[in-house]
C-alpha cells in the first residue's frame, strides 16, 4: 500500500529537514543510577481538552458490545483491545473501559485465549497469538491502580487467570512460550523476543493481581523466571526479528532487562532505530515512524529513568495528530506521507495516551507500565 496523504503537520516537519537530529540519536549515558529529567515547570503533553478529545476518538471505535475496532470497519484484536481499554480508563473514562473488559469476559474461550482478529460481525482470524491473550492481565492491573475498584478486579481475576492458566500451559521442553496457535491447535514452533517480554509483563501484573485477590500462581512465577532468563541471557533462542524495533526495546518496556543493562540495550539499538526528531522506525532499513512505536519506545526510555528522552520521542508524535484527537498511525519521512494510506488508529490514539499520561501523571495508574507491580 502506497502513502497517500500529506496532513499539514506532516509537510512543516519535513520542511525542517533530517540533518538537525536531536539529542536523543545520541546513547544516552550507561552507568548514571538516574538519568535527566525535565523541568518541574514543563507544561503537559497534553491539554486536558486534547487528552478528552483523543478519548473520544476512541470510543468512537468502540461497538455496543464493548468490541473496539482500530478504525471504523476494520478489525480488533485482543492485545490493542486492552490497550484501548488502558487508555479510556487513563482519561478517566472508566465506564467505556469496562465495557471493553466486559467485551472480553463475553468471548473468552473456556480454555482462556481469544483469536487473533475479530471485526464487528464476528471471528475474522482463529489464529490464537500468545501474548495478546496473556496482556488482558496487564489491564486488569492498570484499571485496579487508575480506579482502586477491588470490585473489578474480583470480577476479572477468573477471566485473567484462564488467559495466564492457557499461555503457561503452552510452554516447551525448553522452556519457550510460542508465539500463535493455529486454529487446529497446533502451536507454532518458535518463540519470539517481543511477545515473550509482553507475556513477561502480564505474568507481573497477574502475580500482583493474584496477590491481591488471596490466590496463589507459582507455575506463573517459575514461568516469569524462566522466561526473562532466557530474554537476558539467550536472546539467540528466539525467532531472529532484529530488523523490527519492538524486537529492541519491548525487552526493557517489559521489565526483562532493567538497570545498567537496559540503558547499554537502549544506547545500543538508538542509532539503529531513532530517526531524528521523527521518532522511532517501524523497521531498521525503512524510513517508517509509527507514533505508537514511538510512545512505546517512549515509555521504555521512562523506564530507565529517561523521563527527557521520553519526552522528546513523545513530542515527535504531534506531527501525526489529527483534527478532531485522532491520530495516523505512521509516516514515510523522506516523503512527509501518511502511512498506511490516510489510516488513523485507535491503537495509536491509546499508546500516546497511555505514554503522555506516564510523563504527566494524570491518572493514579500513570506508572502502571514503566514500574514493576509491587517493586
Amino acid at each position: 500500500m502506497q502513502p497517500e496523504f500529506v496532513p499539514p503537520r506532516l509537510a512543516a516537519a519535513s520542511d525542517a529537514g533530517q540533518d538537525r537530529l536531536p539529542r536523543l540519536a545520541a546513547a544516552p549515558e550507561v552507568g548514571r543510577a538516574r538519568l535527566t529529567q525535565p523541568a518541574a515547570d514543563t507544561p503537559p503533553l497534553l491539554s486536558p481538552d486534547q487528552v478528552a478529545a483523543t478519548a473520544d476518538a476512541i470510543e468512537a471505535c468502540q461497538q455496543p458490545d464493548g468490541l473496539i475496532l482500530w478504525f471504523d470497519g476494520g478489525h480488533a484484536d485482543p492485545w490493542n483491545h486492552v490497550e484501548t481499554a488502558m487508555a479510556l480508563a487513563s482519561a478517566g473514562r472508566h465506564r467505556a473501559a469496562e465495557d471493553a473488559y466486559g467485551w472480553l469476559q463475553a468471548n473468552q474461550h473456556d480454555a482462556g485465549s481469544w483469536h487473533n482478529y475479530y471485526t464487528a460481525l464476528g471471528i475474522k482470524d482463529f489464529k490464537v497469538d500468545t501474548n495478546c491473550c496473556a496482556y488482558v492481565a496487564v489491564g486488569v492491573w492498570h484499571h485496579w491502580l487508575a480506579t482502586g475498584d477491588q470490585g473489578f478486579v474480583e470480577s476479572m481475576w477468573p477471566t485473567a487467570a484462564r488467559a495466564l492458566d492457557f499461555v503457561v500451559g503452552l510452554r516447551t521442553a525448553s522452556g519457550h512460550i510460542p508465539w500463535a496457535v493455529h486454529a487446529n491447535g497446533t502451536p507454532w514452533p518458535y518463540a519470539l523476543l517481543t511477545g515473550s517480554s509482553s507475556i513477561c509483563q502480564s505474568l507481573r501484573c497477574g502475580l500482583a493481581l493474584a496477590e491481591l485477590t488471596g490466590h496463589e500462581r507459582p507455575a506463573w512465577a517459575r514461568t516469569l523466571a524462566r522466561t526473562t532468563h532466557q530474554i537476558r541471557h539467550r536472546p539467540d533462542g528466539f525467532e531472529p526479528k532484529d530488523r523490527w524495533a519492538m524486537d529492541w526495546y519491548y525487552p526493557v518496556l517489559c521489565g526483562a532487562l532493567d538497570g545498567a543493562q537496559a540503558r547499554a540495550h537502549l544506547a545500543a539499538g538508538a542509532p539503529k532505530f531513532l530517526l531524528g526528531e521523527h521518532g522511532v522506525r517501524c523497521v531498521a532499513d525503512q524510513p517508517w515512524v509509527t507514533a505508537a512505536e514511538t510512545c512505546e519506545c517512549a515509555l521504555a526510555y521512562l523506564r530507565t529513568g529517561d523521563a527527557t528522552a521520553a519526552r522528546r520521542l513523545i513530542e515527535a508524535t504531534r506531527a501525526l495528530r489529527a483534527d478532531g484527537g485522532s491520530y495516523y498511525t505512521g509516516w514515510v519521512v523522506p516523503q512527509a506521507k501518511t502511512f498506511p494510506g490516510g489510516e488513523r488508529s485507535s491503537y495509536t490514539a491509546a499508546a500516546v495516551l497511555l505514554a503522555t499520561d506516564a510523563v504527566d501523571h494524570r491518572s493514579s495508574a500513570a506508572g502502571a507500565l514503566t514500574t514493576t507491580p509491587g517493586g
